[in-house]
């Protein structure tokens, strides 16, 4: 959708996409979808897919959301190479109004290899979503009416 219509989106932050539709079923487990996604092998589903890949669709100049994609170096299900691509094709073809950055965990699969690294990439979504949609979380609220009271414990405040 982001590729599609980018106006739609101020932000977005695709998380392990499948981004290259014409090359998905060459990598890992992918070949394990062409029952869902069709082939870029076969010449019907060939022109189908390229309509809609990520990578094959983005536009020279034009003004996409903010991105930030995520991924991980050891995802065997959805080869990060997808999102090293997409990122490479954004930064390049995007207007460059608003920012195109990838996070890529270390050492983790398709899903985080620990609570601590779900939680960090969880917050480094968070906090990249609400700088560039201008939120301000109503904690950041508490701290700072904490901080110009004479309240001594925060949860006091709630």
């Amino acid at each position: 959708m982001i590729n599609q219509r980018p106006d739609l989106f101020a932000a977005a932050a695709p998380h392990a996409g499948v981004m290259d539709m014409l090359r998905f079923q060459k990598f890992t487990i992918g070949w394990n979808w062409v029952a869902e996604y069709g082939s870029s092998d076969n010449a019907a589903d060939f022109a189908y897919l390229k309509a809609y890949s990520p990578i094959h669709n983005a536009k020279d100049g034009a003004r996409y959301p903010a991105i930030f994609i995520t991924t991980a170096d050891h995802d065997d299900r959805v080869v990060p190479a997808h999102s090293f691509k997409y990122a490479a094709v954004m930064q390049e073809m995007a207007a460059r109004v608003k920012p195109v950055l990838i996070r890529i965990d270390t050492n983790s699969g398709h899903g985080a290899s620990s609570t601590a690294k779900r939680l960090e990439q969880e917050t480094d979504v968070q906090a990249f979503l609400f700088q560039i949609l201008g939120v301000q979380p109503k904690f950041w609220q508490a701290v700072a009416m904490w901080a110009h009271s004479s309240i001594t414990e925060p949860a006091l405040l709630a």
